[in-house]
């Protein structure tokens, strides 16, 4: 069985609407990590079954170069879900990385996709285990089983907080999606993505945050994804053409901190070794480093290296 890629570049996740070919077409051109051709809530109910057969044909005809592409399905609890899974799947499944579950809310729900996905595969001749999963977080049950779900498949790969339906389902005070409610004079997410974030982390998933729904407020998407980017989250959707730019921005490291983390690295890797002198901690410049800064480092490198960043410095081995 094949293992997904679970560090595939996510800092931009953008959303389109899978029964609207303009928009489908138009998302190939922008400068997204991640595409999510859209089954659920931006397709009305009686567009679905055609929005199926339009994403089929956009993944095998489009040109998704250098994009990760997935599909949202429906959730469960409606009866869109498996003819979503069987049409797409069967009908592109070489050309979908990634199936996004929303409103997940126990680990039997992820169990479920990956055993109908496996069926599929395994009908089509396709590769078993190619296709990964991101399950969505929607809900107070979902919330509370997070740990459970990122344990359930080794497809998954991420874990999404979808804002709208959860504030909803908690009473949130807000209609504005993923701003402060009224009142509150804290962050009212903090809880939630910080409990998103350990369950990604101590099961090596990534953790995307949900969309910001003004979406010519450019400067208010800044402000939440850079909340979550500060928290150590990897990207977040973004629902407009408008909010790719910022999103790939405050996902990345700055130049700085990447030529930095290039230096820790390369240093530690020095000092550690016979012609360095074998030391468990040395100097980097004014700078102290040892195996918990090599650990550090190793996150901001390999997030400049996925957005393809270049280094502008280089270490230099001391004079004797």
């Amino acid at each position: 069985m094949t293992t997904v890629n679970r560090l595939r570049p996510r800092r931009s996740c953008l959303a389109v609407p899978g029964s609207n070919p303009r928009f489908l077409e138009k998302a190939q051109g922008l400068p997204a990590d991640q595409v999510f051709l859209d089954l659920e809530d931006a397709c009305a109910p009686l567009a679905k079954p055609e929005a199926r057969h339009t994403i089929v044909k956009f993944l095998n005809e489009g040109d998704w170069t250098g994009k990760t592409r997935v599909v949202r399905v429906n959730d469960w609890t409606t009866e869109w879900t498996y003819r979503d899974v069987v049409t797409v799947v069967e009908g592109a499944g070489p050309n979908l990385d990634c199936i996004m579950l929303p409103k997940v809310q126990n680990a039997e729900q992820v169990v479920a996709l990956d055993l109908l996905l496996t069926q599929i595969e395994k009908t089509m001749g396709f590769e078993v285990g190619k296709i990964g999963i991101e399950a969505q977080i929607e809900n107070a049950q979902g919330l509370n089983n997070v740990n459970a779900i990122a344990q359930a498949s080794p497809r998954v790969e991420t874990i999404i907080f979808g804002p709208a339906d959860f504030m909803a389902s908690i009473n949130m005070k807000s209609l504005v999606v993923g701003e402060q409610p009224p009142g509150y004079p804290a962050d009212a997410y903090h809880y939630i993505l910080m409990k998103i974030l350990m369950a990604a982390r101590a099961n090596n998933l990534q953790a995307i945050d949900g969309p910001y729904l003004q979406i010519r407020n450019v400067d208010g998407y800044r402000e939440v994804a850079g909340r979550a980017a500060a928290l150590g989250f990897d990207g977040k959707w973004v629902l407009h053409p408008g909010q790719v730019e910022a999103s790939n921005e405050i996902f990345s490291p700055s130049q700085a901190d990447y030529d930095h983390a290039e230096l820790i690295l390369d240093a530690y890797d020095y000092y550690t070794s016979e012609a360095g002198g074998k030391k468990g901690s040395a100097m980097l410049g004014d700078e102290m480093i040892d195996e918990a800064s090599r650990k550090m480092a190793l996150v901001v490198s390999g997030k400049g290296r996925a957005a393809g960043m270049q280094r502008t410095s280089k270490f230099e081995i001391p004079e004797a």
